[in-house]
Parts: C-alpha cells; sequence; structure tokens
C-alpha cells in the first residue's frame, strides 16, 4: 500500500501493521517519522488505516484458525484452493512450510509455493524440490506421520517455521493395554486452581470451549466427529477447583470407551488436558 495524503502537509501509510506518517513540505519532507503527529490523531484517512489494519489482524487470524481445522481435521483440500488463496499474504503466511500429502501417503513434503496452474511445490524429505499436483492434498496431524523425529529434525535442518503448530505440535499415543471398560483418563486429573473462573479463564486463552462444567475440544476423526472434555467445575463455583478426569464422546452424547477413541482425537483430547494441568497452582518446593 503506497502512501496517502492526509491533509496538506503530510502522508500516511500502513506500515508493518501500524499507521505511520512523513511530512509532504519542510526540511522532514519524504523522511518517515517517528510517531504520528497530534494533528493526524483524528484525521479520517488516519482512521481508515487502522480499520483496515484491524481487519487485516482479523483475516490473519481467520486464516490460521481454518488451516489448523484442516490440519487437525486432517481433511482433503483442494489443490486449486490451494492455489487460489496463496497469492494472498494472510494465506501464504499460515499455510507456508506446512507438511503436505498428496496421492502418496507415503510422500510427505515442505509446502513452499502454490501456482496458478494449481500445482504445489514442495521439499521432500531428499531436500529436492518437486512439483505436485493432485486433486486434494491432506495436511496431516503429527500424530498420522510416520516417522515424526525425523520429520522434525529434517525441518529444523531446512530451517522450517510453521505459522500452523503441526511437526512440533505436541503429541500422544494411545496405549495398546487399555482395558476394554476404560472410559476416563486420570492422567492430568487433580491440578489445583485458585477458583473455577481461573481454570475456565485458561482453557478459553487455549482456544478450548467451556460448556457448563467442561472444557472441551471436537475433532474431526476417521470421518466421525467426536469431543473430548476436561471436567474443570461447576459454573460460578468460587472456591478452588482441581481438573478432572478426561473422556470422549460422540455427538450422541455417547461416552465412548477409550479402545474406539482414534489417534488424532486422542492426541488432541490429552494434549488439552495436559495443557490445563500445566496451569496449574504449584505450592513453592513442590511440582504435583
Amino acid at each position: 500500500m503506497g502512501w496517502l495524503a492526509a491533509g496538506d502537509q503530510y502522508e500516511v501509510a500502513l506500515i508493518e501493521g501500524r499507521v505511520a506518517a512523513r511530512a509532504t513540505s519542510g526540511r522532514a519532507a519524504g523522511r518517515q517519522l517517528k510517531s504520528l503527529p497530534k494533528a493526524l490523531r483524528d484525521h479520517p484517512e488516519v482512521d481508515r488505516l487502522r480499520r483496515f489494519a484491524e481487519w487485516l489482524d482479523r483475516h490473519a487470524a481467520a486464516c490460521v484458525a481454518q488451516t489448523d481445522l484442516w490440519m487437525v481435521s486432517s481433511l482433503p483440500v483442494p489443490t486449486g484452493l490451494l492455489a487460489r488463496v496463496w497469492p494472498d499474504e494472510a494465506w501464504q503466511s499460515a499455510l507456508r512450510d506446512l507438511a503436505v500429502v498428496g496421492d502418496d501417503p507415503d510422500e510427505v513434503g515442505f509446502l513452499r509455493d502454490a501456482t496458478e496452474a494449481g500445482e504445489l511445490r514442495v521439499v521432500n524429505l531428499d531436500g529436492e524440490t518437486v512439483r505436485l499436483s493432485p486433486a486434494t492434498v491432506t495436511l496431516p496431524h503429527p500424530v498420522l506421520l510416520p516417522d515424526l523425529d525425523d520429520l522434525r529434525e529434517f525441518a529444523a535442518e531446512l530451517g522450517v517455521v510453521q505459522k500452523v503448530e503441526q511437526i512440533h505440535r505436541a503429541t500422544w499415543r494411545k496405549p495398546a493395554d487399555l482395558a476394554d471398560n476404560a472410559t476416563t483418563v486420570t492422567e492430568f486429573s487433580g491440578g489445583t486452581y485458585d477458583s473455577r473462573f481461573a481454570l475456565a479463564a485458561r482453557a478459553t486463552s487455549l482456544g478450548y470451549r467451556v460448556t457448563g462444567g467442561y472444557a472441551t475440544c471436537r475433532v474431526r476423526d476417521t470421518g466421525a466427529i467426536v469431543e473430548a472434555s476436561v471436567w474443570i467445575g461447576e459454573p460460578y463455583w468460587d472456591d478452588e477447583v482441581t481438573t478432572g478426569g478426561l473422556s470422549w464422546q460422540d455427538l450422541d452424547g455417547r461416552t465412548l470407551p477409550l479402545r474406539e477413541v482414534g489417534p488424532v482425537a486422542w492426541s488432541e483430547g490429552m494434549r488439552m488436558a495436559a495443557a490445563l494441568h500445566a496451569g496449574r497452582r504449584v505450592e513453592e518446593g513442590k511440582d504435583t
């Protein structure tokens, strides 16, 4: 975006998300000012740029949220759609360097570019840039990626930085020795908070939904939507509370036996429970 006239003496522009000004006359003509002059603070052009900056922030957040949803759900995304949104800097920032999988589930690469013709350019695990043009690609949840440790090591060598947490996302794999009738995980129970409000606030700040006495997250796993939930105490409870057990339900409200919970739903539920437990009150000299 170029410089816009704001009165007879100044021009304004949006630079790195902030409104900047420069003088158009005098000794400082053409130089960007260190701060916005008082005369411009209520100028209509400045107000318009501020509102535009706020919209850009919301748009960038929406792009990250949508990309995160595709990744967590491992949903197939049309390659043509990625090509259409790629020129948008916010979309490009959210998508760049994500691990993608095309027609061959064993061939993983880091997304580096998308052309108007619907072709993706990715860096494969041999360090080569290759072109892919499948009808759809997936941005796999890391628990589904083979050789995740090797992929993380290779990403470090490439200097990969992901806007959406994918390959360095904390993951948990479901144990194979679960009891047939088990429905609750208690590994992260017992984390004490001074109030239910504080625990609920941590849950919402982490992006989880608070419904009734539970913090919840919904995940699409193996074609079905599953909701993981952690007990956080009755609403309006003023005294200290502790994190409760973790369980999973289907959309009909049926509590799933742990053996029926899919790998992504398991990992994301455990990630939520661990994050809530991590914010607990820790007494001096203790780590419980």
